[in-house]
């Protein structure tokens, strides 16, 4: 299993370099790399197991494939991604089934149950915590307004926006007691009061 990360990270960088849209400004190559370290960060934090790291590894690396092939329901597509992979790789079914609900707990509202859940749901957020945080805010209303055809106000984004950061909570003690603190920041920041 040593080499299953080295493996899992070759093919999706190489998956989503063909099949990614150019579109997808903010669900793309980079929004993976920054997710799977955010995931070793917040997994070193939180004291998982290596098994739990490694499957929180490998769900990371995959958790935004679908979009390669959908906008809405991509979790379900980088599901499927994944149990292919990991089949044809000789993975334990346990394993797959772990990797898979950590996948399936990213959906919105996300609903993760297992600390390895809560760790990636927080990993896939973790851009919110950024001092450059508009930068991402902005690629996101722009894939908006590209794949679900959903146009906003300024005001109305901002609106939409600071409500999204204000409800927004981490599940892990790493997200809660840390992340927590830079997202208010950014809410202090980018939200008029």
């Amino acid at each position: 299993m040593n080499n299953l990360v080295e493996a899992v990270s070759s093919y999706v960088i190489l998956f989503l370099s063909k099949n990614l849209s150019n579109e997808l400004i903010f669900h793309n190559i980079n929004h993976t790399y920054e997710v799977v370290a955010a995931a070793r960060e917040i997994g070193t934090q939180c004291n998982l197991s290596d098994y739990e790291m490694l499957a929180l590894e490998v769900a990371a690396w995959f958790h935004d494939c679908g979009y390669a092939n959908t906008y809405l329901g991509h979790e379900n597509a980088s599901k499927k991604i994944a149990e292919i992979f990991l089949e044809n790789y000789g993975c334990e079914k346990d394993f797959i089934e772990t990797v898979l609900n950590c996948i399936e707990s990213t959906k919105y509202p996300p609903k993760p149950s297992s600390l390895i859940e809560k760790v990636l749901c927080d990993a896939d957020l973790y851009h919110l915590t950024r001092a450059n945080y508009p930068k991402y805010e902005k690629a996101l209303r722009r894939e908006f307004e590209t794949f679900l055809k959903l146009i906003y106000t300024d005001e109305e984004w901002l609106k939409k926006n600071c409500w999204f950061l204000s409800e927004h909570t981490y599940y892990s003690d790493f997200g809660q007691k840390v992340l927590s603190k830079f997202k208010e920041t950014n809410i202090q920041m980018y939200c008029p009061k």
